[in-house]
Protein backbone atom coordinates (compact mmCIF):
# COMPACT_ATOMS: atom_id res chain seq x y z
CA UNK A 1 0.00 0.00 0.00
CA UNK A 2 2.94 2.47 0.98
CA UNK A 3 4.29 1.96 -2.52
CA UNK A 4 0.99 2.08 -4.42
CA UNK A 5 0.70 5.27 -2.41
CA UNK A 6 4.08 6.87 -3.10
CA UNK A 7 3.48 6.13 -6.90
CA UNK A 8 0.30 8.06 -6.68
CA UNK A 9 1.37 10.73 -5.40
CA UNK A 10 4.16 10.99 -7.33
CA UNK A 11 2.49 10.68 -10.49
CA UNK A 12 0.85 14.40 -10.19
CA UNK A 13 4.74 15.75 -9.64
CA UNK A 14 5.59 14.04 -12.79
CA UNK A 15 2.80 15.47 -14.54
CA UNK A 16 3.45 18.71 -13.47
CA UNK A 17 7.36 18.77 -14.32
CA UNK A 18 6.33 17.34 -17.48
CA UNK A 19 3.80 20.02 -18.47
CA UNK A 20 5.44 23.58 -19.95
CA UNK A 21 5.02 26.20 -17.89
CA UNK A 22 2.83 29.40 -18.84
CA UNK A 23 5.98 31.42 -20.15
CA UNK A 24 6.82 28.03 -22.08
CA UNK A 25 3.83 27.57 -23.44
CA UNK A 26 3.11 31.40 -24.36
CA UNK A 27 2.63 31.92 -27.96
CA UNK A 28 6.90 33.23 -29.75
CA UNK A 29 4.27 36.19 -31.61
CA UNK A 30 2.41 37.08 -28.14
CA UNK A 31 5.86 37.33 -26.74
CA UNK A 32 7.33 39.37 -29.33
CA UNK A 33 4.92 41.64 -28.99
CA UNK A 34 4.92 41.88 -25.50
CA UNK A 35 8.75 43.25 -25.56
CA UNK A 36 7.87 45.32 -27.94
CA UNK A 37 5.07 47.09 -26.28
CA UNK A 38 7.18 47.34 -23.29
CA UNK A 39 10.44 48.73 -24.69
CA UNK A 40 8.46 51.13 -27.04
CA UNK A 41 7.10 52.50 -23.96
CA UNK A 42 10.11 52.58 -22.41
CA UNK A 43 12.17 54.43 -25.26
CA UNK A 44 8.84 57.14 -26.13
CA UNK A 45 9.00 57.72 -22.06
CA UNK A 46 12.88 58.32 -22.05
CA UNK A 47 14.09 59.86 -25.85
CA UNK A 48 13.96 63.75 -24.80
CA UNK A 49 13.71 66.04 -27.77
CA UNK A 50 15.88 68.28 -24.82
CA UNK A 51 18.41 65.48 -25.17
CA UNK A 52 18.95 65.73 -29.20
CA UNK A 53 19.07 69.20 -28.74
CA UNK A 54 22.27 68.85 -27.59
CA UNK A 55 23.23 67.36 -30.57
CA UNK A 56 21.85 69.82 -32.83
CA UNK A 57 23.61 72.81 -30.67
CA UNK A 58 26.76 70.34 -31.60
CA UNK A 59 25.77 70.89 -35.71
CA UNK A 60 25.74 74.54 -34.98
CA UNK A 61 28.85 74.42 -33.51
CA UNK A 62 30.81 72.84 -36.10
CA UNK A 63 29.03 74.54 -39.13
CA UNK A 64 30.30 77.99 -36.87
CA UNK A 65 33.37 76.98 -37.42
CA UNK A 66 33.75 75.66 -40.77
CA UNK A 67 32.30 78.32 -43.20
CA UNK A 68 29.02 78.12 -41.48
CA UNK A 69 27.58 75.01 -43.20
CA UNK A 70 27.91 71.30 -43.39
CA UNK A 71 27.85 70.00 -46.65
CA UNK A 72 28.79 66.65 -47.96
CA UNK A 73 32.05 67.40 -48.83
CA UNK A 74 33.40 70.30 -46.74
CA UNK A 75 34.83 69.91 -43.54
CA UNK A 76 31.76 70.52 -42.26
CA UNK A 77 30.44 67.74 -42.78
CA UNK A 78 33.58 65.42 -42.16
CA UNK A 79 33.56 66.71 -38.50
CA UNK A 80 29.16 66.09 -38.64
CA UNK A 81 30.28 62.52 -39.70
CA UNK A 82 33.06 61.85 -36.94
CA UNK A 83 30.84 63.33 -34.54
CA UNK A 84 27.92 60.88 -35.03
CA UNK A 85 30.44 58.13 -35.37
CA UNK A 86 32.38 58.81 -32.15
CA UNK A 87 28.90 59.17 -30.24
CA UNK A 88 27.31 55.65 -31.74
CA UNK A 89 31.18 54.28 -30.90
CA UNK A 90 30.20 55.12 -27.23
CA UNK A 91 26.66 54.08 -27.13
CA UNK A 92 28.00 50.52 -28.09
CA UNK A 93 27.15 50.42 -31.51
CA UNK A 94 29.41 48.18 -34.81
CA UNK A 95 30.17 51.29 -36.18
CA UNK A 96 31.83 51.98 -39.39
CA UNK A 97 31.40 54.81 -42.50
CA UNK A 98 31.42 54.42 -46.11
CA UNK A 99 33.29 56.35 -48.29
CA UNK A 100 32.18 57.25 -51.79
CA UNK A 101 33.51 60.28 -54.19
CA UNK A 102 30.75 62.74 -55.67
CA UNK A 103 31.01 66.07 -57.50
CA UNK A 104 30.89 68.66 -54.96
CA UNK A 105 29.18 71.83 -55.54
CA UNK A 106 28.84 75.07 -54.09
CA UNK A 107 26.90 77.77 -55.68
CA UNK A 108 29.25 80.96 -56.22
CA UNK A 109 26.75 83.84 -57.52
CA UNK A 110 22.75 83.48 -58.52
CA UNK A 111 21.61 87.02 -59.65
CA UNK A 112 18.95 87.58 -61.76
CA UNK A 113 17.75 91.42 -62.57
CA UNK A 114 14.94 92.79 -65.04
CA UNK A 115 17.24 95.26 -67.41
CA UNK A 116 14.17 97.06 -69.38
CA UNK A 117 11.63 98.24 -69.89
CA UNK A 118 11.09 98.21 -65.73
CA UNK A 119 14.53 97.27 -63.87
CA UNK A 120 14.01 95.05 -60.90
CA UNK A 121 15.87 92.13 -59.17
CA UNK A 122 13.80 88.69 -59.24
CA UNK A 123 15.44 85.86 -56.65
CA UNK A 124 16.71 82.85 -58.59
CA UNK A 125 18.02 79.71 -57.17
CA UNK A 126 20.98 78.14 -59.46
CA UNK A 127 20.22 74.56 -60.62
CA UNK A 128 22.97 71.95 -59.19
CA UNK A 129 24.94 71.04 -62.11
CA UNK A 130 24.17 73.86 -63.75
CA UNK A 131 26.63 75.53 -66.34
CA UNK A 132 28.15 78.64 -64.94
CA UNK A 133 27.57 81.72 -66.79
CA UNK A 134 30.56 84.36 -66.94
CA UNK A 135 31.39 86.22 -64.37
CA UNK A 136 29.17 89.12 -64.23
CA UNK A 137 26.46 87.05 -65.96
CA UNK A 138 24.53 87.66 -69.30
CA UNK A 139 22.71 89.57 -70.53
CA UNK A 140 19.81 88.86 -72.87
CA UNK A 141 16.39 89.40 -74.20
CA UNK A 142 13.55 87.10 -72.62
CA UNK A 143 11.66 84.39 -74.63
CA UNK A 144 8.68 82.56 -73.01
CA UNK A 145 7.82 78.95 -73.51
CA UNK A 146 4.27 78.22 -74.29
CA UNK A 147 2.33 76.42 -71.63
CA UNK A 148 1.17 72.86 -71.59
CA UNK A 149 1.04 70.00 -69.61
CA UNK A 150 4.89 69.55 -70.64
CA UNK A 151 5.96 72.93 -71.08
CA UNK A 152 9.47 72.92 -72.57
CA UNK A 153 9.82 69.48 -73.10
CA UNK A 154 10.22 68.50 -76.61
CA UNK A 155 11.78 70.59 -79.80
CA UNK A 156 7.96 71.62 -80.84
CA UNK A 157 7.66 74.03 -77.76
CA UNK A 158 10.66 76.07 -79.34
CA UNK A 159 9.64 77.22 -82.68
CA UNK A 160 12.30 78.10 -85.02
CA UNK A 161 14.81 80.89 -83.94
CA UNK A 162 12.51 82.28 -81.44
CA UNK A 163 15.07 81.26 -78.91
CA UNK A 164 18.28 81.84 -80.48
CA UNK A 165 20.74 83.74 -78.25
CA UNK A 166 17.99 84.40 -75.30
CA UNK A 167 16.65 83.09 -71.94
CA UNK A 168 14.06 80.40 -72.03
CA UNK A 169 11.47 81.42 -69.53
CA UNK A 170 10.04 77.90 -68.72
CA UNK A 171 7.07 76.60 -66.46
CA UNK A 172 7.78 73.79 -64.30
CA UNK A 173 5.89 70.39 -65.26
CA UNK A 174 5.63 67.76 -67.49
CA UNK A 175 9.31 66.42 -67.47
CA UNK A 176 12.91 67.09 -65.92
CA UNK A 177 14.52 70.21 -65.32
CA UNK A 178 17.21 68.72 -66.97
CA UNK A 179 14.99 67.75 -69.85
CA UNK A 180 14.24 71.48 -70.37
CA UNK A 181 17.17 73.22 -70.15
CA UNK A 182 18.39 70.70 -73.03
CA UNK A 183 15.90 71.15 -75.18
CA UNK A 184 15.99 74.94 -74.79
CA UNK A 185 19.83 74.89 -75.37
CA UNK A 186 19.05 72.85 -78.64
CA UNK A 187 16.88 75.47 -79.72
CA UNK A 188 20.06 78.07 -79.33
CA UNK A 189 19.04 79.87 -75.68
CA UNK A 190 21.69 80.88 -73.90
CA UNK A 191 19.90 80.08 -70.31
CA UNK A 192 16.96 78.83 -68.99
CA UNK A 193 14.81 80.07 -66.15
CA UNK A 194 12.15 77.48 -64.81
CA UNK A 195 9.56 78.81 -62.77
CA UNK A 196 7.01 76.84 -60.15
CA UNK A 197 3.86 75.73 -60.80
CA UNK A 198 3.16 76.04 -57.04
CA UNK A 199 3.42 78.23 -54.37
CA UNK A 200 7.18 78.67 -52.91
CA UNK A 201 10.89 78.93 -54.02
CA UNK A 202 12.12 76.18 -56.52
CA UNK A 203 15.68 74.61 -56.29
CA UNK A 204 16.73 71.57 -58.41
CA UNK A 205 18.82 69.78 -59.83
CA UNK A 206 19.73 68.94 -63.56
CA UNK A 207 21.04 65.51 -62.05
CA UNK A 208 24.42 65.56 -63.07
CA UNK A 209 27.27 67.58 -65.12
CA UNK A 210 26.95 65.26 -68.27
CA UNK A 211 23.23 66.73 -68.45
CA UNK A 212 24.20 70.54 -67.99
CA UNK A 213 24.13 72.40 -71.13
CA UNK A 214 23.15 76.20 -70.41
CA UNK A 215 23.08 77.93 -67.45
CA UNK A 216 19.69 77.09 -65.39
CA UNK A 217 18.30 78.86 -61.90
CA UNK A 218 15.10 78.75 -60.85
CA UNK A 219 12.37 81.56 -59.25
CA UNK A 220 8.90 81.55 -57.74
CA UNK A 221 5.48 81.05 -59.61
CA UNK A 222 4.49 84.55 -59.03
CA UNK A 223 8.03 86.27 -60.46
CA UNK A 224 7.47 83.64 -63.43
CA UNK A 225 4.15 85.20 -63.83
CA UNK A 226 5.03 88.30 -63.71
CA UNK A 227 8.06 87.91 -66.01
CA UNK A 228 5.66 86.09 -68.12
CA UNK A 229 2.87 88.57 -68.45
CA UNK A 230 5.51 91.68 -69.22
CA UNK A 231 6.89 89.52 -71.96
CA UNK A 232 3.34 89.89 -73.40
CA UNK A 233 3.24 93.50 -73.35
CA UNK A 234 6.84 93.88 -74.84
CA UNK A 235 10.17 92.43 -75.33
CA UNK A 236 12.12 91.85 -71.96
CA UNK A 237 15.87 92.24 -71.09
CA UNK A 238 17.67 90.59 -68.01
CA UNK A 239 20.79 90.52 -66.75
CA UNK A 240 21.11 86.61 -65.66
CA UNK A 241 24.20 85.05 -63.45
CA UNK A 242 24.61 81.62 -62.24
CA UNK A 243 27.85 80.45 -61.42
CA UNK A 244 28.80 77.15 -59.80
CA UNK A 245 32.14 75.25 -58.14
CA UNK A 246 32.13 71.54 -59.35
CA UNK A 247 34.50 69.62 -58.28
CA UNK A 248 35.32 65.49 -57.25
CA UNK A 249 35.33 65.06 -53.56
CA UNK A 250 34.94 62.02 -51.09
CA UNK A 251 32.44 61.79 -48.60
CA UNK A 252 30.96 59.32 -46.17
CA UNK A 253 27.95 58.00 -44.84
CA UNK A 254 27.82 56.78 -41.21
CA UNK A 255 25.90 52.86 -40.77
CA UNK A 256 25.88 51.60 -37.49
CA UNK A 257 23.84 48.56 -36.17
CA UNK A 258 23.40 46.37 -33.05
CA UNK A 259 26.02 43.94 -32.13
CA UNK A 260 23.43 41.53 -31.68
CA UNK A 261 19.27 40.81 -33.35
CA UNK A 262 18.56 38.39 -36.53
CA UNK A 263 20.41 40.56 -39.57
CA UNK A 264 17.85 38.39 -41.47
CA UNK A 265 15.12 40.71 -40.02
CA UNK A 266 17.33 44.17 -40.01
CA UNK A 267 15.15 47.14 -39.67
CA UNK A 268 17.08 50.53 -40.23
CA UNK A 269 16.24 54.01 -40.11
CA UNK A 270 18.28 57.02 -41.99
CA UNK A 271 18.49 60.45 -42.28
CA UNK A 272 20.86 62.78 -44.17
CA UNK A 273 23.22 64.26 -42.19
CA UNK A 274 24.60 67.41 -44.91
CA UNK A 275 23.71 70.50 -45.67
CA UNK A 276 23.60 72.66 -48.39
CA UNK A 277 25.98 75.44 -48.36
CA UNK A 278 24.16 78.38 -47.46
CA UNK A 279 23.55 77.49 -44.16
CA UNK A 280 24.14 75.35 -41.35
CA UNK A 281 21.24 73.29 -41.89
CA UNK A 282 20.06 72.51 -38.48
CA UNK A 283 16.86 71.55 -39.26
CA UNK A 284 17.57 70.46 -42.53
CA UNK A 285 18.58 67.82 -41.76
CA UNK A 286 20.49 68.11 -38.53
CA UNK A 287 16.72 67.55 -36.58
CA UNK A 288 16.42 64.05 -38.23
CA UNK A 289 20.65 63.20 -37.42
CA UNK A 290 19.72 64.27 -33.92
CA UNK A 291 16.58 62.31 -33.52
CA UNK A 292 17.98 59.38 -34.31
CA UNK A 293 21.12 59.78 -32.15
CA UNK A 294 18.97 60.45 -28.95
CA UNK A 295 16.86 57.36 -29.50
CA UNK A 296 19.75 55.47 -30.71
CA UNK A 297 21.29 56.12 -27.06
CA UNK A 298 18.34 55.11 -24.97
CA UNK A 299 18.18 51.90 -26.65
CA UNK A 300 21.68 51.27 -26.41
CA UNK A 301 20.68 51.80 -22.39
CA UNK A 302 17.68 49.30 -22.24
CA UNK A 303 18.06 46.85 -24.80
CA UNK A 304 21.17 44.55 -24.99
CA UNK A 305 19.21 41.62 -26.74
CA UNK A 306 17.17 43.23 -29.54
CA UNK A 307 15.16 40.18 -31.41
CA UNK A 308 15.96 41.81 -34.90
CA UNK A 309 19.16 44.02 -35.30
CA UNK A 310 18.48 47.69 -35.69
CA UNK A 311 20.68 49.59 -37.94
CA UNK A 312 20.91 53.76 -38.25
CA UNK A 313 22.10 55.35 -41.18
CA UNK A 314 23.74 59.04 -41.45
CA UNK A 315 23.53 59.93 -45.41
CA UNK A 316 26.02 62.43 -47.00
CA UNK A 317 25.42 64.03 -50.25
CA UNK A 318 21.60 64.01 -49.86
CA UNK A 319 21.37 67.46 -51.29
CA UNK A 320 23.56 66.90 -53.91
CA UNK A 321 21.08 63.93 -54.96
CA UNK A 322 20.30 61.58 -52.53
CA UNK A 323 24.16 60.03 -53.64
CA UNK A 324 24.84 58.63 -50.37
CA UNK A 325 21.68 56.49 -50.04
CA UNK A 326 22.02 55.60 -53.58
CA UNK A 327 25.37 54.85 -53.05
CA UNK A 328 24.35 52.27 -50.11
CA UNK A 329 21.83 50.28 -51.99
CA UNK A 330 23.47 50.30 -54.74
CA UNK A 331 26.10 48.34 -52.93
CA UNK A 332 23.96 46.18 -50.87
CA UNK A 333 24.07 42.26 -51.99
CA UNK A 334 21.01 40.38 -53.10
CA UNK A 335 20.90 39.11 -49.22
CA UNK A 336 21.23 42.86 -48.29
CA UNK A 337 18.30 43.47 -49.89
CA UNK A 338 16.30 41.09 -48.72
CA UNK A 339 17.34 41.30 -44.70
CA UNK A 340 16.16 44.40 -44.73
CA UNK A 341 12.95 44.70 -44.16
CA UNK A 342 11.80 48.09 -43.44
CA UNK A 343 13.33 51.58 -44.13
CA UNK A 344 12.04 54.47 -42.18
CA UNK A 345 13.36 58.26 -43.24
CA UNK A 346 13.20 61.09 -41.28
CA UNK A 347 14.37 64.72 -43.46
CA UNK A 348 13.04 67.56 -41.56
CA UNK A 349 11.18 66.79 -38.58
CA UNK A 350 11.33 70.25 -36.80
CA UNK A 351 10.08 73.11 -39.12
CA UNK A 352 9.01 76.29 -37.27
CA UNK A 353 5.60 76.63 -39.01
CA UNK A 354 5.22 72.55 -38.81
CA UNK A 355 2.80 70.54 -40.10
CA UNK A 356 2.92 67.04 -39.12
CA UNK A 357 3.32 64.55 -42.37
CA UNK A 358 3.58 60.69 -42.66
CA UNK A 359 4.27 59.01 -45.90
CA UNK A 360 1.33 57.38 -47.64
CA UNK A 361 2.49 54.54 -48.18
CA UNK A 362 -0.84 52.90 -49.61
CA UNK A 363 -1.47 55.55 -51.97
CA UNK A 364 -4.56 55.91 -50.02
CA UNK A 365 -4.84 60.28 -51.11
CA UNK A 366 -4.48 59.51 -54.54
CA UNK A 367 -2.21 61.73 -55.45
CA UNK A 368 1.38 62.01 -56.90
CA UNK A 369 3.52 58.62 -57.21
CA UNK A 370 1.73 55.18 -56.51
CA UNK A 371 1.78 53.33 -53.32
CA UNK A 372 5.09 52.31 -51.65
CA UNK A 373 6.12 48.10 -51.71
CA UNK A 374 4.20 45.57 -50.07
CA UNK A 375 4.54 46.54 -46.37
CA UNK A 376 4.66 51.10 -46.41
CA UNK A 377 1.17 50.93 -45.74
CA UNK A 378 1.76 49.33 -42.58
CA UNK A 379 4.58 51.29 -41.70
CA UNK A 380 2.18 54.55 -42.65
CA UNK A 381 -0.66 52.64 -40.57
CA UNK A 382 1.69 52.25 -37.52
CA UNK A 383 2.91 55.51 -37.30
CA UNK A 384 -0.64 56.74 -37.55
CA UNK A 385 -2.28 54.75 -34.96
CA UNK A 386 0.65 55.82 -32.72
CA UNK A 387 -0.23 59.63 -33.31
CA UNK A 388 -4.09 59.10 -33.21
CA UNK A 389 -3.44 57.49 -29.63
CA UNK A 390 -2.02 60.42 -28.38
CA UNK A 391 -4.38 62.56 -29.51
CA UNK A 392 -2.06 64.25 -32.38
CA UNK A 393 -3.38 65.21 -35.48
CA UNK A 394 -1.45 64.41 -38.97
CA UNK A 395 -1.76 64.35 -42.72
CA UNK A 396 0.18 62.21 -45.56
CA UNK A 397 2.28 63.05 -47.83
CA UNK A 398 3.47 61.87 -51.22
CA UNK A 399 5.69 59.27 -52.07
CA UNK A 400 7.65 61.69 -54.44
CA UNK A 401 10.71 59.66 -54.34
CA UNK A 402 13.09 62.61 -53.43
CA UNK A 403 14.10 61.83 -50.05
CA UNK A 404 16.32 59.17 -49.19
CA UNK A 405 13.89 56.27 -48.98
CA UNK A 406 13.65 56.55 -52.80
CA UNK A 407 16.60 54.58 -53.08
CA UNK A 408 15.25 51.67 -51.50
CA UNK A 409 11.84 52.11 -53.06
CA UNK A 410 13.40 51.84 -56.25
CA UNK A 411 14.27 48.20 -54.83
CA UNK A 412 11.38 46.99 -53.29
CA UNK A 413 11.80 47.38 -49.64
CA UNK A 414 8.96 49.06 -47.31
CA UNK A 415 9.51 52.27 -46.74
CA UNK A 416 8.20 55.38 -44.65
CA UNK A 417 9.14 58.24 -41.95
CA UNK A 418 7.79 61.81 -41.26
CA UNK A 419 8.76 65.35 -42.33
CA UNK A 420 6.90 68.68 -41.55
CA UNK A 421 7.25 70.85 -44.06
CA UNK A 422 10.08 72.74 -46.19
CA UNK A 423 9.33 75.52 -48.48
CA UNK A 424 5.65 75.00 -49.23
CA UNK A 425 3.02 77.08 -48.06
CA UNK A 426 0.74 76.04 -44.87
CA UNK A 427 -2.69 76.30 -46.18
CA UNK A 428 -5.80 77.45 -43.70
CA UNK A 429 -7.30 74.22 -42.80
CA UNK A 430 -3.27 72.99 -41.44
CA UNK A 431 -3.13 76.02 -39.26
CA UNK A 432 -6.04 75.29 -37.57
CA UNK A 433 -5.20 71.54 -37.25
CA UNK A 434 -1.11 72.11 -36.59
CA UNK A 435 -1.19 75.83 -35.40
CA UNK A 436 1.03 78.20 -36.27
CA UNK A 437 0.77 80.65 -39.62
CA UNK A 438 -1.43 80.46 -42.85
CA UNK A 439 0.04 81.58 -46.12
CA UNK A 440 3.94 81.29 -45.34
CA UNK A 441 6.08 78.32 -45.80
CA UNK A 442 6.51 75.74 -42.92
CA UNK A 443 10.37 76.58 -42.53
CA UNK A 444 10.88 80.20 -44.26
CA UNK A 445 14.59 79.27 -43.43
CA UNK A 446 14.36 76.28 -46.14
CA UNK A 447 18.05 75.83 -47.91
CA UNK A 448 19.15 79.77 -45.92
CA UNK A 449 21.72 80.94 -44.00
CA UNK A 450 18.79 81.19 -41.39
CA UNK A 451 18.72 77.60 -40.78
CA UNK A 452 20.04 77.50 -37.72
CA UNK A 453 19.77 76.15 -33.98
CA UNK A 454 16.98 78.99 -33.77
CA UNK A 455 15.11 77.36 -36.27
CA UNK A 456 13.65 74.48 -34.43
CA UNK A 457 10.08 73.87 -33.15
CA UNK A 458 10.72 71.67 -30.23
CA UNK A 459 6.72 70.43 -30.17
CA UNK A 460 7.54 69.21 -33.57
CA UNK A 461 10.59 67.75 -32.67
CA UNK A 462 9.34 66.25 -29.91
CA UNK A 463 6.59 64.65 -31.52
CA UNK A 464 8.61 62.92 -34.13
CA UNK A 465 11.41 61.73 -31.54
CA UNK A 466 8.14 59.73 -30.10
CA UNK A 467 7.62 58.66 -33.43
CA UNK A 468 10.94 57.41 -33.82
CA UNK A 469 11.64 56.42 -30.50
CA UNK A 470 8.02 53.84 -31.27
CA UNK A 471 9.21 52.59 -34.06
CA UNK A 472 12.37 51.38 -32.99
CA UNK A 473 11.07 49.72 -29.96
CA UNK A 474 8.58 47.86 -31.77
CA UNK A 475 10.35 46.89 -34.53
CA UNK A 476 13.50 45.68 -32.67
CA UNK A 477 11.76 42.69 -31.41
CA UNK A 478 8.04 42.53 -33.52
CA UNK A 479 7.81 43.13 -36.77
CA UNK A 480 4.65 40.94 -37.86
CA UNK A 481 2.60 44.77 -37.89
CA UNK A 482 4.43 43.80 -41.35
CA UNK A 483 1.87 41.07 -42.44
CA UNK A 484 -1.46 42.67 -41.01
CA UNK A 485 -3.94 44.25 -43.74
CA UNK A 486 -4.38 47.62 -43.92
CA UNK A 487 -7.81 49.36 -44.28
CA UNK A 488 -7.01 52.41 -45.80
CA UNK A 489 -7.96 55.92 -44.88
CA UNK A 490 -7.51 59.09 -47.12
CA UNK A 491 -5.96 62.32 -45.79
CA UNK A 492 -6.06 65.66 -46.86
CA UNK A 493 -2.60 65.73 -47.77
CA UNK A 494 -1.21 66.02 -51.07
CA UNK A 495 1.82 65.91 -53.21
CA UNK A 496 4.66 67.50 -51.27
CA UNK A 497 2.74 68.04 -48.20
CA UNK A 498 0.20 70.91 -48.16
CA UNK A 499 1.56 72.53 -51.55
CA UNK A 500 5.26 71.94 -50.11
CA UNK A 501 8.22 71.36 -52.20
CA UNK A 502 10.18 69.51 -49.47
CA UNK A 503 11.08 67.57 -53.01
CA UNK A 504 12.10 70.86 -53.82
CA UNK A 505 15.22 70.08 -52.24
CA UNK A 506 18.30 70.59 -54.53
CA UNK A 507 18.24 66.73 -55.44
CA UNK A 508 14.79 67.56 -57.02
CA UNK A 509 15.10 66.08 -60.45
CA UNK A 510 11.78 65.24 -61.60
CA UNK A 511 8.82 67.46 -62.14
Amino acid sequence: MATVAAAALATPLLLASASPSAAQRQDPGDRAAMDASKLARKLVQKSSADDAFEHLEKFQQIADSTDGHRAAGSLGHDASAAYVYQQMKKYGYDVSYQRFDFIYTETLAEKLSVVSPAPRDVEIAAMTYTKSTPVGGIKAAVAAVPVDDTTGCEAADYASDTFTGKIALIKRGGCSFAEKQAAAAAAGAVGAIVYNNTEGSLSGTLGDQASAKIPTGGITQADGEKLAADLAKGPLEVSFEVRELQEKRSTNNVIAETRRGNAANTVMLGAHLDSVTAGPGINDNGSGSAGLLEVAEELAKREKQPTNKVRFAWWSAEENGLLGSEHYVANLSSLGKKEIKLYLNFDMIASPNYGLFVYDGDNSDGVGSGAGPTGSAQLERDINEFLDKRGTPHEGTDFTGRSDYGPFIEVGIPSGGTFTGAEGIKTEAQAKKFGGVAGIAYDVNYHAAGDDISNINMKAFAVNIGIIANAVGTYAHDISSLRKPVTTVPTDGDAGSGGGLHDGHDHEVTE
